[in-house]
């Protein structure tokens, strides 16, 4: 099984991802957390994907990008989501920051997410 953890104060969108991810990526496993000093607990380097949302309370985005890099979590196998347009989160974390940064409401960007579980999910099966 491959392991992503997902941290976002949006509890709809947790629910959401996190049925998606469960009935469409069986050897996917997502732990997922709606407060992120919870999710900061789960941050170590054997995360296949860590998920953050890059607008949240107590800890957002940046600050837990930063901690799962200080704590060895490649930063190929971060995505910062938000509800934000992709040019203002291009412009907080330039290319080469993490994997990738999505709109979490935006279709295309959506499809980019499922395009990166595809990915883990065959690797899974390897």
């Amino acid at each position: 099984m491959k392991k992503i953890l997902l941290i976002d104060d949006d509890r709809l969108f947790l629910e959401s991802l996190t049925n998606y991810v469960s009935e469409h990526y069986p050897k996917l496993e997502l732990l997922a957390y709606n407060n992120s000093l919870q999710g900061l607990a789960q941050i170590n380097p054997d995360l296949d994907l860590l998920l953050l949302d890059l607008e949240m309370p107590d800890l957002d985005g940046c600050k837990l990008l930063a901690y799962a890099l200080e704590k060895g979590v490649d930063k190929s196998r971060i995505i910062i989501l938000s509800g934000r347009d992709a040019d203002y989160l291009h412009k907080c974390f330039p290319m080469g920051q993490c994997l990738a940064v999505l709109n979490k409401n935006e279709a295309r960007q959506k499809v980019v997410l499922e395009m990166v579980f595809d990915a883990l999910q065959k690797k899974a099966g390897e």
